[in-house]
Parts: structure tokens; sequence; C-alpha cells
């Protein structure tokens, strides 16, 4: 027989607990477990005025704000709605069901004044990656980093050919002006760029991901044991920049967290001298990282070909030739090291032109010259270290990095930043490793309360 519901009066008393209702497997029930707010309110005290009307508390923003990242909802807007009709997001704020839900222009006006000011995301980030460690989920003795693009808030009309001559304009975006203010003290806003957005000029104009557009960095170090992300780092999406925050980051490790890896997991890209050279022997880390270096034709003899006599200070060819640095004595003797931080030797032009192997070495110079790194010491350390079974492991290692951007971007739907300027991106990117790193705690080291030491909550809220 069909059923059908009574047509009743509704009851005039409910007593309902929220609590009761959040099933014990959710996932917002399990990050709530490593989430502590009391160092948090501390570092935001100051930038609150003493007197007045009581602020929204900052604590239900964040969370509010961990929901929208946590669950790909890119728009506060949507996100306002979805917390106001969700019981599960209402349990995880702390609302009972007739608490009102923040309007949506709350959060802009805290993320661009206070929460910025403060750098409160970043403490947040910092005081998870903590807990993480406390959980002993990060070991320390590897580290992997690598940087991925994500597409900037800047339309493809909205750009002109640079340089740009910018002149001070009251109605210039935030973007604009945070961009001009970095002119004077910020090395990556004074990269040369051939296209430059007029809405975001700190963008990398970019190309070699597909269609050219603009783009910005999020630059990852984790530790590779369980995939923790130790730090994150924004940048445009400029090679040179993506090295440069590499250093940032595991400089910043060292200080919070007390932490130095005994090795490096990076690509090619990070396989420049200079990078090497700080690894080896400014921080004593083990680079396992390909050696950058030019193309070479592979039917010819390479430097690998030619052996290296340290003592005499020279190379010596397959046919038994010298190269050397330097053919004159000069009284004044000048630098040997060119622009490039490298030293040339070159062998004799007499002994090539009657070689027999000059086919196969310099077949269109009159000699041959090899360029060496004033690093070329901690470039060899690398060469060695990827000749042992340990770098093979690391190659392997390395790929860990790339799961956590697949994630970001397929599963939280974050491939396209909203917020502007340098800042903006370094907001979104710290929110996001946030919530990859509270996934990570809630998947390994979740507990069920105990019901004997934590009574469930009889009241409506959380």
């Amino acid at each position: 027989m069909m059923g059908q519901l009574p047509a009743q009066q509704n009851a005039l008393f409910y007593d309902f607990c929220l609590d009761n209702h959040i099933p014990e497997n959710h996932l917002l029930r399990k990050i709530d477990q490593f989430l502590r707010f009391d160092d948090i309110r501390t570092h935001l005290e100051p930038f609150y005025s003493h007197t007045g009307r009581p602020s929204i508390d900052p604590e239900l923003l964040i969370r509010m704000l961990l929901i929208g990242y946590c669950y790909g909802i890119r728009s506060e807007r949507r996100l306002c709605e979805e917390v106001n009709f969700n019981l599960a997001y209402r349990w995880f704020c702390g609302l009972g069901l007739e608490d009102d839900v923040p309007n949506h222009s709350t959060f802009s006006h805290n993320r661009h004044g206070r929460f910025r000011e403060s750098d409160v995301l970043r403490v947040i980030f910092a005081t998870v990656v903590q807990r993480c460690n406390n959980e002993g989920l990060v070991k320390g003795e590897g580290f992997a980093t690598d940087a991925s693009y994500v597409k900037a808030d800047a339309s493809r009309q909205k750009m002109v050919d640079g340089p740009v001559d910018w002149q001070p304009n009251p109605s210039q975006s935030r973007a604009v002006r945070e961009y001009l203010e970095a002119l004077d003290n910020d090395p990556l806003a004074k990269r040369p760029q051939k296209k430059v957005s007029t809405t975001d000029p700190m963008a990398q104009w970019a190309g070699d991901k597909g269609p050219a557009q603009f783009y910005y960095s999020t630059n990852y170090l984790i530790d590779i044991e369980h995939n923790i992300i130790v730090d994150v780092e924004p940048t445009p999406a400029h090679r040179i920049s993506e090295v440069t925050s590499t250093q940032t980051m595991i400089d910043r490790v060292e200080a919070d967290l007390e932490i130095k890896p005994n090795r490096l997991i990076a690509d090619t890209a990070y396989g420049a001298a200079p990078m090497l050279n700080w690894l080896v022997e400014e921080k004593q880390i083990e680079p396992h990282i390909p050696v950058w270096q030019k193309g070479q034709n592979k039917e010819l003899f390479g430097r690998d070909d030619f052996s290296w006599n340290a003592q005499e200070d020279k190379y010596v060819c397959p046919a038994g030739k010298d190269l050397l640095s330097r053919k004159r004595n000069f009284k004044n003797k000048p630098s040997l090291v060119t622009k490039a931080n490298t030293i040339n030797y070159r062998a004799s032009q007499l002994d090539c032109r009657t070689c027999p192997l000059k086919e196969k070495c310099c077949p269109n110079t009159l000699f041959k010259r090899i360029q060496r790194s004033v690093f070329e010491e901690s470039r060899d350390v690398a060469r060695g270290i990827a000749k042992t079974p340990e770098y093979q492991q690391s190659r392997r290692d390395r790929k860990k990095v790339e799961v956590l951007f697949a994630h970001m971007k397929r599963i939280m739907n974050f491939d396209r930043l909203r917020l502007r300027g340098i800042s903006g991106a370094r907001d979104e990117f710290l929110l996001t490793a946030t919530v990859q790193n509270l996934k990570k705690l809630a998947q390994q080291r979740y507990k069920p309360p105990n019901p004997r030491i934590n009574p469930p909550n009889l009241c409506h809220t959380r």
C-alpha cells in the first residue's frame, strides 16, 4: 500500500542535537580534532580594537575558509549559502540552527585587512605543520620540491607589451598598487616581461604549459615520508624565482621546525651550479638532482670524455693533450672567471690541427674549448650521487610532489586564483596547503573520541 505523510500540526518544541547528526567518519569531524585556535587568537589580538562592538569571531571566518578550500567552493558568496544550509558545515563552524552566517563581504574586509596585515594564514599553516611534526608525520630525512603553474585572475585582453612606465593613479587596483610598492625592494617585481597584465602586473606571461596566459607558481617543499607540505611559497611563473624560493623555504623550515633534511629531491630545473653549490657547501644537504647542462651533440666528445687534473688545473683530452685556462704569464693576472661564473679551458690550435680525433672532438672549430663552472666540485658531487641506488629511489619519491599538485587541481578544484597580486596568491596557496596537511592528519592520526572520556554534546552546537 502506498504510504502518505500524515496531515498533522508541527511540533511546538524540538529536542535536536546537531552533534548526533554528523557521521563519525565525516571529514570535518576528523579535521576538527587537530584544529586549535588559542595561539591564533593571541596572534590576532593586537589587530583588533579594545573598544566598540565585538567583531565576528575570527575562528568562524577561518573555519569557513577551510571548508571552502576543502570542498572546492571557490565563491565566498556560495560558501556562505552552503554553510547556511549544510548541517555538517554549521557544526564545524560552531553555529547553531538559528545562528546567522556572516555576510560574504566580511571575508573580503578581513582578508585584505587584518588577516593579511597579521599574516595569520602563515601562522595557521605553521601551526598545522607543527602538529604534523608532533604526530610523527615529519621525518626530516628527505625533502622534495617542485613548482606548479596556477592561472592568475588576469584577462588576456588586458595586457600590454613590456616594459611599462607606470604612473601613480588613484583608480589603480590593489594588485597594481602592491606591484608598484614592491618595485623598490622586491627583485621579483623587477624581472623583464614581454607581456604585462594591467590588472595583475606581478603575474608572469607563460605558454610552455599550454596556451599562453598569466600564471603564478605555487612552490611546495614536502617531507617524503608522509607527503606533508612543510612549506609553501608563491612566485611568478619564472624558473629563477622558483629556485630562489626553495632556498627561502629550506631556511624557514630550519628556523621554525629546527629540521634540516639530509637530501633534497628535485628535477633538472633546480640543477643549476649555484643552487647545487648552495646545497653542498652552505647547507651540507645531498642534492638528489640531475645536473643541468647545455645540450651537446652525442656524436662528439663531451666533458665526460676529458679527464680533470685538479693539481695542475687542466683538462686532458682523449688524445693526451692538455687544455689550459692560461697560456701566457701576465704581470698583472686578469680574472679568468666570466660573467657566467665559468672558466674557459682551451687546447692548442696546433695540437687540434694535427689530431686524428678532431672530427669527433671539434670538427667545426679550430680548437677545443671546455667551460668549467666555478662550482664544478658541487656539480661533481651531484653527478656522483646520481650513480647510487638511493638516487634511483629519490627519482620515484619526487613524483609525490606532483601527486599533491594533481590533488590540488582536480580534487580541490584549485586551478585558478580568485585573488590578485603576490599577496593574494600567498593567501590562497597557504590555505590550500593547510587543508592538504589537515586531510593527511585526518587520514593518518584520527582517533574516534572515547565516550567515557569525552561525552557527546547535548546542546545544539558543537
